[in-house]
């Protein structure tokens, strides 16, 4: 061990003394080898083999309205549920990496899946400036930066736009969100992503109607095509 390495590990314990790290899941003293939720909590939260099956529940959501080649979520969502927590965190605490933790533990699998090994790009579903300036991040950026961490690949979080602030979608049926969301996203350079084959990444997939109108904006691309990866499926 280097002097300098040894002095870094004994700065890093002296500091977990007083600022220890803890499991984002259930609250418990991390390890050395563990980063953001502990291995048991890890083992236990509710993962899919959807990245594994072409025709999962995920893939089907979208038949007949948009023209997707594989889509997965690595998790299921309930109400109440551990998981439910982790994305609330996530999303409304500031808890960015749980969002990059998450996606590199998914992209492990899907750089393994035969559907997503020649993924060209990853590209999260925008939010619009407006609410990106209040909460300060994207989250299915957070995520997409850990696929592409797992997976070495592109990121891409310009080119995709929102054009139209609009209501969250949390308490709205299917039809709503639907209309919610219809042609408010753009592309701003169609050209580099012609002949790509885009991974369009979000947090949560409930009715899909927002990745359902990102993936119409990116079709636009010629030759482009599109498959679709969610930490959830709700």
């Amino acid at each position: 061990m280097t002097l300098k390495l040894s002095i870094s590990t004994w700065f890093n314990d002296f500091l977990n003394l007083f600022y220890p790290r803890l499991c984002e899941a259930c609250g418990s003293y991390l390890f050395k080898n563990e980063t953001t939720i502990c291995t048991r909590c890890l083992f236990h939260l509710p993962k899919t083999d959807f990245h594994l099956n072409k025709n999962n529940p995920v893939s089907i959501l979208f038949w007949g309205r948009v023209n997707i080649n594989y889509a997965a979520s690595y998790y299921t969502f309930s109400k109440g549920s551990q998981f439910q927590k982790l994305i609330h965190k996530l999303k409304y605490h500031n808890k960015q990496e749980i969002g990059i933790a998450l996606g590199k533990h998914f992209g492990e699998s899907l750089k393994n899946s035969e559907f997503f090994k020649d993924i060209d790009v990853i590209i999260p579903v925008p939010l619009h400036s407006k609410k990106e300036k209040i909460r300060g991040y994207n989250q299915a950026e957070l995520v997409a930066l850990g696929l592409g961490k797992s997976m070495l690949k592109p990121i891409d979080s310009k080119n995709l736009i929102r054009k139209i602030h609009t209501e969250s979608q949390t308490k709205k049926n299917k039809l709503e969100r639907w209309q919610n969301v219809d042609n408010i996203f753009e592309l701003i350079e169609p050209s580099n992503l012609i002949n790509k084959h885009i991974l369009l990444v979000d947090d949560v997939v409930t009715t899909g109607s927002t990745l359902e109108a990102c993936a119409h904006a990116l079709l636009k691309a010629e030759g482009a095509k599109v498959s679709i990866a969610t930490l959830a499926y709700a």
